[in-house]
Protein backbone atom coordinates (compact mmCIF):
# COMPACT_ATOMS: atom_id res chain seq x y z
CA UNK A 1 0.00 0.00 0.00
CA UNK A 2 0.97 3.60 -0.85
CA UNK A 3 2.43 5.91 2.50
CA UNK A 4 0.94 9.31 1.12
CA UNK A 5 -0.16 11.02 -2.19
CA UNK A 6 0.22 14.02 -3.75
CA UNK A 7 -2.67 16.49 -3.56
CA UNK A 8 -2.34 19.06 -7.10
CA UNK A 9 -4.75 21.65 -5.78
CA UNK A 10 -4.25 24.98 -3.71
CA UNK A 11 -8.00 24.74 -1.82
CA UNK A 12 -7.52 24.35 1.82
CA UNK A 13 -10.82 22.96 2.19
CA UNK A 14 -9.60 19.97 -0.07
CA UNK A 15 -6.87 19.38 2.33
CA UNK A 16 -9.21 19.48 4.95
CA UNK A 17 -11.10 16.93 3.76
CA UNK A 18 -8.21 15.07 2.67
CA UNK A 19 -7.05 15.27 6.35
CA UNK A 20 -10.76 14.08 7.61
CA UNK A 21 -10.21 10.42 5.42
CA UNK A 22 -7.15 10.14 7.17
CA UNK A 23 -5.11 10.35 4.39
CA UNK A 24 -1.37 11.51 4.45
CA UNK A 25 -0.46 14.27 1.47
CA UNK A 26 1.98 16.73 0.12
CA UNK A 27 1.12 19.52 -1.54
CA UNK A 28 2.55 19.17 -5.32
CA UNK A 29 1.12 22.68 -6.58
CA UNK A 30 1.71 24.29 -10.26
CA UNK A 31 5.48 26.71 -10.58
CA UNK A 32 5.51 30.23 -11.34
CA UNK A 33 5.37 29.16 -15.03
CA UNK A 34 2.96 27.65 -15.21
CA UNK A 35 -0.32 28.96 -16.34
CA UNK A 36 -2.84 27.25 -13.90
CA UNK A 37 -5.92 29.57 -14.76
CA UNK A 38 -5.48 28.93 -18.38
CA UNK A 39 -7.00 25.30 -17.84
CA UNK A 40 -9.79 26.81 -16.30
CA UNK A 41 -11.45 28.81 -19.90
CA UNK A 42 -14.62 27.54 -20.69
CA UNK A 43 -14.62 26.42 -24.48
CA UNK A 44 -17.61 28.03 -26.80
CA UNK A 45 -20.77 25.75 -26.07
CA UNK A 46 -19.19 23.42 -23.32
CA UNK A 47 -21.57 21.95 -21.36
CA UNK A 48 -21.12 21.96 -17.52
CA UNK A 49 -20.13 18.21 -16.65
CA UNK A 50 -17.68 18.13 -20.14
CA UNK A 51 -16.09 20.97 -18.70
CA UNK A 52 -15.44 19.98 -15.07
CA UNK A 53 -14.35 16.38 -16.74
CA UNK A 54 -11.98 17.96 -19.34
CA UNK A 55 -10.26 20.40 -16.47
CA UNK A 56 -9.62 17.77 -14.50
CA UNK A 57 -7.95 15.84 -16.64
CA UNK A 58 -5.99 18.48 -17.74
CA UNK A 59 -4.71 19.49 -14.20
CA UNK A 60 -4.07 15.79 -13.36
CA UNK A 61 -1.95 15.85 -16.95
CA UNK A 62 -0.21 18.89 -15.70
CA UNK A 63 0.60 17.36 -12.35
CA UNK A 64 2.18 13.96 -13.40
CA UNK A 65 4.14 16.20 -15.86
CA UNK A 66 5.30 18.77 -13.15
CA UNK A 67 5.96 15.42 -10.65
CA UNK A 68 8.15 13.83 -13.67
CA UNK A 69 10.01 17.03 -14.23
CA UNK A 70 10.78 17.39 -10.77
CA UNK A 71 11.92 14.00 -9.87
CA UNK A 72 9.76 13.48 -7.29
CA UNK A 73 8.91 10.17 -5.00
CA UNK A 74 6.33 8.07 -6.83
CA UNK A 75 3.08 8.52 -5.41
CA UNK A 76 -0.30 8.52 -6.47
CA UNK A 77 -1.88 12.23 -7.55
CA UNK A 78 -5.03 13.46 -7.30
CA UNK A 79 -6.68 16.59 -8.59
CA UNK A 80 -10.39 17.78 -8.34
CA UNK A 81 -12.65 20.77 -10.04
CA UNK A 82 -15.78 22.18 -8.72
CA UNK A 83 -18.29 23.52 -11.35
CA UNK A 84 -21.66 25.42 -10.60
CA UNK A 85 -23.80 25.66 -13.09
CA UNK A 86 -27.61 26.65 -13.62
CA UNK A 87 -28.77 24.97 -16.14
CA UNK A 88 -26.07 25.06 -18.71
CA UNK A 89 -24.42 28.07 -17.75
CA UNK A 90 -21.59 27.54 -15.83
CA UNK A 91 -21.13 30.06 -13.32
CA UNK A 92 -16.90 30.06 -12.06
CA UNK A 93 -15.14 31.88 -9.57
CA UNK A 94 -16.34 35.97 -9.25
CA UNK A 95 -14.15 38.25 -10.72
CA UNK A 96 -14.52 40.82 -8.24
CA UNK A 97 -16.92 41.60 -5.82
CA UNK A 98 -19.64 43.15 -8.61
CA UNK A 99 -19.56 39.46 -10.27
CA UNK A 100 -20.21 38.21 -7.08
CA UNK A 101 -23.56 40.06 -6.25
CA UNK A 102 -24.28 38.95 -10.04
CA UNK A 103 -23.60 35.40 -9.50
CA UNK A 104 -25.58 35.41 -6.15
CA UNK A 105 -28.91 37.22 -7.61
CA UNK A 106 -29.17 34.64 -10.14
CA UNK A 107 -28.66 31.61 -7.70
CA UNK A 108 -31.01 33.19 -5.49
CA UNK A 109 -34.25 31.61 -5.02
CA UNK A 110 -33.72 28.65 -7.79
CA UNK A 111 -31.76 25.16 -7.22
CA UNK A 112 -28.44 24.77 -9.18
CA UNK A 113 -26.03 22.02 -9.78
CA UNK A 114 -22.84 21.22 -8.15
CA UNK A 115 -20.66 18.63 -10.15
CA UNK A 116 -17.03 18.32 -8.62
CA UNK A 117 -14.58 15.94 -10.72
CA UNK A 118 -12.14 13.96 -9.09
CA UNK A 119 -8.96 12.23 -10.73
CA UNK A 120 -6.23 10.40 -9.31
CA UNK A 121 -3.33 9.05 -11.43
CA UNK A 122 0.29 7.64 -11.40
CA UNK A 123 2.03 7.41 -14.64
CA UNK A 124 0.46 4.33 -15.92
CA UNK A 125 -3.19 4.38 -14.90
CA UNK A 126 -5.53 7.08 -14.44
CA UNK A 127 -9.09 6.63 -12.59
CA UNK A 128 -11.83 9.55 -12.37
CA UNK A 129 -15.14 10.08 -10.98
CA UNK A 130 -18.30 12.85 -10.92
CA UNK A 131 -20.33 13.81 -7.95
CA UNK A 132 -23.32 15.62 -8.96
CA UNK A 133 -25.66 17.12 -6.14
CA UNK A 134 -28.22 19.66 -6.49
CA UNK A 135 -28.64 23.02 -3.91
CA UNK A 136 -31.31 25.23 -3.71
CA UNK A 137 -30.85 29.11 -2.17
CA UNK A 138 -34.09 30.53 -0.39
CA UNK A 139 -34.66 34.31 -1.96
CA UNK A 140 -32.01 36.80 -0.84
CA UNK A 141 -32.45 40.75 -0.65
CA UNK A 142 -30.19 42.60 -2.29
CA UNK A 143 -28.81 44.02 1.16
CA UNK A 144 -28.36 40.11 2.32
CA UNK A 145 -26.17 39.69 -0.98
CA UNK A 146 -24.38 42.96 -0.41
CA UNK A 147 -23.63 41.68 3.29
CA UNK A 148 -22.33 38.40 2.00
CA UNK A 149 -20.05 39.91 -1.06
CA UNK A 150 -18.55 42.51 2.03
CA UNK A 151 -17.37 39.01 4.05
CA UNK A 152 -14.86 38.08 1.51
CA UNK A 153 -16.15 34.58 1.78
CA UNK A 154 -17.37 34.44 -2.50
CA UNK A 155 -14.19 35.12 -3.63
CA UNK A 156 -12.18 32.33 -5.63
CA UNK A 157 -15.26 30.03 -5.07
CA UNK A 158 -17.11 28.11 -7.92
CA UNK A 159 -20.67 30.00 -7.98
CA UNK A 160 -19.36 32.70 -5.61
CA UNK A 161 -20.55 30.59 -1.69
CA UNK A 162 -18.73 28.35 -0.24
CA UNK A 163 -21.19 25.67 1.58
CA UNK A 164 -19.29 25.30 4.97
CA UNK A 165 -19.14 28.74 4.93
CA UNK A 166 -22.25 31.73 5.71
CA UNK A 167 -23.64 31.37 2.74
CA UNK A 168 -25.71 28.15 4.55
CA UNK A 169 -27.55 30.65 6.91
CA UNK A 170 -29.54 31.14 2.89
CA UNK A 171 -29.38 26.93 1.22
CA UNK A 172 -33.09 26.12 2.12
CA UNK A 173 -31.98 22.52 0.39
CA UNK A 174 -29.63 20.11 -0.77
CA UNK A 175 -29.21 16.60 -2.10
CA UNK A 176 -25.96 14.74 -3.11
CA UNK A 177 -22.48 14.97 -1.65
CA UNK A 178 -21.69 17.73 1.22
CA UNK A 179 -18.30 17.19 0.79
CA UNK A 180 -18.76 17.42 -3.05
CA UNK A 181 -19.96 20.42 -2.48
CA UNK A 182 -17.07 21.83 -0.60
CA UNK A 183 -14.95 20.45 -3.41
CA UNK A 184 -13.91 16.93 -2.77
CA UNK A 185 -16.20 14.26 -2.83
CA UNK A 186 -15.25 11.69 -0.27
CA UNK A 187 -16.89 8.46 -1.24
CA UNK A 188 -15.86 8.61 -4.65
CA UNK A 189 -12.41 10.18 -3.67
CA UNK A 190 -11.81 6.78 -1.25
CA UNK A 191 -12.94 4.12 -4.13
CA UNK A 192 -10.29 6.06 -6.75
CA UNK A 193 -7.77 5.97 -4.31
CA UNK A 194 -8.29 2.41 -3.47
CA UNK A 195 -8.12 1.62 -6.95
CA UNK A 196 -4.79 3.47 -6.82
CA UNK A 197 -3.46 1.35 -4.32
CA UNK A 198 -4.16 3.51 -1.46
CA UNK A 199 -5.93 2.39 2.10
CA UNK A 200 -8.29 4.66 3.52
Amino acid sequence: MKKFIYLASQSPRRRQLLEQLGVAYELLLPEPHEDAEALEVVLPHEAPLTYVERVTKLKLDAALTRLDRLGLPAAPVLCSDTTVALGRVILGKPLDAADATRILTTLAGKTHRVMTAVAVGTPDHRWQAVSTSRVTFAPMTAAQIATYVDTGEPMGKAGAYGVQGRAAAHISRLSGSYTGIMGLPLFETAQLLRLAGFSC
